[in-house]
């Protein structure tokens, strides 16, 4: 499926935030996904991810999640320096913020005349897969893809400590969760943290694991693994047209 893209500028608690859109060219109504890339915001590997889920028939929204501490527009290089900068940014953004910028990116999908306003999903990558994790706190969502999450059992995401484990239980719709075995940054015990949590609250979900390593989706890196990214990919559009065809 071709698809389209634009940029829309959204003022959230009075910073100015950036958000890719990109969606279906054949006119119709679609689920709509709040799409949040790692520590590097909006640079080609994730546009080019958006994209792909785009042409599956959904609208993606991807939010500049540095908004606050960034200038608009910014991407931030996959180097040394450019890790150091994200996590910087990362420990400089409060909790309570990432989850006023969901809300407003929800509020923007249902705004959208091409949206189901019934049928609103989250996907994210690394820091954004935690951040997709939260998302599926809101009412809206029904079904939420975490991609190699970090820092959710430990709480690492912003200002203090992110509650996220703690709050599991609030989750009403269905988890993907996709790990990647040989993935310092989630650990077995971290692993292992989560499927217990999930368990526990008896939160409709699968996890599933790959031998491969951190950020394996993201194609312009060392650990990119294009067969199992492929993998992934097929489970992740599998679950999403599942739940939304319920």
């Amino acid at each position: 499926m071709q698809i389209t893209s634009r940029n829309i500028d959204l003022r959230v608690d009075d910073s100015l935030m950036r958000v890719y859109i990109a969606e279906p060219k054949p006119s119709g109504v679609y689920p709509g996904i709040v799409f949040y890339s790692d520590i590097y915001q909006l640079g080609g590997p994730i546009i080019r991810l958006a994209n792909y889920l785009a042409g599956y028939g959904y609208v993606v929204a991807a939010p500049e999640i540095f908004h606050r501490t960034e200038p608009i527009g910014e991407v931030i290089e996959p180097d040394d320096l450019g890790r150091m900068r994200g996590n910087d940014n990362a420990r400089r953004t409060a909790v309570e913020s990432y989850d006023h910028d969901a809300r407003a990116v929800i509020e923007l999908l249902q705004s959208e005349s091409a949206v189901e306003r019934d049928k609103i999903g989250t996907l994210g990558f690394c820091i954004g897969g935690h951040l997709a994790f939260r998302t599926a706190f809101e009412r809206e969502i029904k079904a939420s893809v975490c991609c190699y999450p970090t820092g959710v059992p430990s709480g690492k995401l912003g200002q203090g400590v992110a509650d996220t484990i703690q709050r599991v239980s609030e989750i009403k719709g269905e988890m993907l969760i996709v790990f990647g075995s040989l993935d310092r940054h989630t650990p077995e015990n971290d692993r292992e943290t989560v499927k217990n949590a999930l368990e526990t609250a008896n939160i409709p979900h699968k996890i599933v694991t790959y031998e491969a390593e951190h950020t394996f989706m993201r194609d312009d890196g060392y650990r990119y693994d294009p067969v199992v990214t492929t993998a992934a990919w097929s489970e992740i559009t599998a679950f999403l047209e599942r739940v939304f065809s319920s």
